[in-house]
């Protein structure tokens, strides 16, 4: 019987594990789910409007906030808001020991390029430093895929419970009055992000 019950525990973990990294187990925001290719494993649009507080202390993030930024090839050290004001933004959240983080990178790399000059991109981890992990461990990996957009750091994962992601990578679209267009948890196809950004764009 335990081996049963062993075996039942692997295989959940490996369909988890196939769907993306997971995150903190927090719940997706009320959203309604829309069919999308078998590359995405959820694909949600939101129409909740992200709220202008400045937070109230109750540990659930309040949109916008503010994320320290990585000094990293494309990005500069100091701060950026999330969402940007006034701007649609692309929000990925991603971890440097992600496996689909990494395949994500392409997709947004495409659309970066396409679309950077009137969607803001941003990523950001919210990996903790030490332990073997360093500030420059992250630029390096942003180097090594070929990152070119702001990169942020949020160790006490503000803006993963804010936008209740539950695993990595974990994508929101944003549009330009702050409103939550869509996000996705897993690898998002560059079909599927393509459409949501130019939903916004």
């Amino acid at each position: 019987m335990r081996r049963r019950a062993l075996l039942s525990l692997l295989a959940g973990a490996g369909v988890a594990s196939l769907a993306g990294c997971l995150g903190d187990g927090s719940a997706p925001s009320e959203t309604t789910e829309t069919t999308a290719g078998a590359a995405d494993e959820s694909t949600e649009t939101a129409s909740a409007t992200a709220s202008s507080g400045s937070g109230s202390g109750s540990g659930t993030g309040d949109l916008p906030l503010v994320v320290d930024t990585v000094d990293a090839q494309g990005s500069s050290a100091g701060e950026v808001r999330i969402p940007a004001e006034g701007t649609p933004t692309v929000l990925d959240l991603f971890a440097t020991w992600c496996a689909p983080c990494v395949a994500q990178m392409e997709s947004l790399r495409a659309l970066h390029d396409e679309f950077g000059d009137d969607v803001a991109f941003v990523s950001v981890t919210n990996e903790r430093l030490g332990g073997g992990l360093t500030m420059d461990d992250i630029r390096d990996w942003w180097a090594e895929h070929d990152g070119n957009w702001t990169v942020g750091h949020d160790p006490d994962s503000n803006l993963m419970r804010a936008v209740r992601a539950n695993g990595l990578p974990y994508l929101v679209v944003f549009d330009a009055d702050g409103s939550i267009a869509w996000t996705h948890r897993g690898l998002a196809s560059e079909e599927n992000l393509r459409a949501a950004v130019e939903d916004v764009a």
